[in-house]
């Protein structure tokens, strides 16, 4: 009788959900397509995410610049987002989540795992620094005038971002880190509600939710960051790059790896995928 159940609903179509099991088998298997490419695409696409990313922040800053409260801005940050998940790049700190998950499932290996974060980091530093330069630069007219209302946001984000943490001495530096997990935390949930729709209205709503709740929150998101830093110097902020990497780049990256894998990536597999 439970065999011929079984059967009957395997034979129904799929719906537009996945159940967590198969949003699990789904994270599983990206993990092991993200471990399996070549240099060239991870850093390519590692750049072009950091680059979405670094759009959709100068985004959220021009809306602060119509003296719209923080969280309008946070409502159209993950267009960014969804558009590079969309287009299937590679971003570090959804890798933070998806290949832990993968080595849960003895699918990806520990030195994979690790090949596949230094590049795609590296990536999405290039891309960060990379669109930095060229909005300030169209924010300027190419470093001839003031960046306006806009530069003046990106400086004190920036400010915001180091120097607040750097008063604060080491206490400083773990509330970056701990705003660092807390940030992929929610940032790599979006990334796996991405696998959870078989539509992509139903892929784009999963993700909308998490990260405007991240952005909304202030929290420190190691990629994005790679875009506000360079931009917030580069448009006058009185920061150096040891700075920035001290007080906020090297806390966040360990908050982001701390929540992505702990948080988010090996507890579903852990809860529901199978060892094979």
């Amino acid at each position: 009788m439970r065999e011929a159940v079984l059967k009957e609903a395997e034979a129904l179509p799929a719906g537009d959900a996945l159940t967590p099991y198969e949003l699990t088998a789904a994270v599983v298997e990206a993990g092991e397509r993200k471990a399996s490419l070549g240099v060239s695409p991870m850093v390519a696409r590692g750049a072009l995410s950091a680059a979405f990313l670094g759009a959709a922040t100068l985004l959220a800053v021009t809306v602060w610049t119509q003296g719209l409260p923080r969280v309008a801005g946070a409502l159209v940050f993950p267009a960014g987002f969804c558009i590079m998940a969309l287009l299937g790049l590679e971003l570090a700190t959804g890798n933070f989540a998806l290949l832990p998950a993968g080595c849960y499932a003895r699918r990806v290996t520990l030195s994979q795992l690790a090949r596949n974060w230094w590049w795609v980091y590296l990536g999405n530093l290039v891309g960060g620094v990379g669109f930095a330069v060229l909005a300030v630069a169209a924010l300027t007219g190419w470093y001839d005038h003031d960046a306006g209302a806009v530069g003046e946001q990106l400086r004190q984000l920036a400010l915001a971002k180091t120097v607040a943490y750097a008063d604060l001495g080491w206490r400083g530096w773990l509330t970056a880190l701990t705003k660092g997990v807390l940030a992929n935390w929610l940032v790599t949930v979006g990334a796996v509600l991405g696998f959870a729709s078989r539509s992509t209205v139903g892929k784009v709503v999963g993700m909308w939710l998490p990260i405007s709740t991240f952005f909304a929150l202030g929290y420190e998101h190691s990629v994005v960051n790679m875009f506000v830093m360079p931009a917030g110097i580069l448009a006058g902020a009185p920061i150096t790059v040891d700075t920035w990497w001290l007080w906020n780049q090297v806390p966040a990256t360990l908050g982001n790896i701390i929540g992505g894998a702990f948080l988010t990536g090996l507890p579903l597999a852990w809860s529901y995928a199978r060892k094979s």
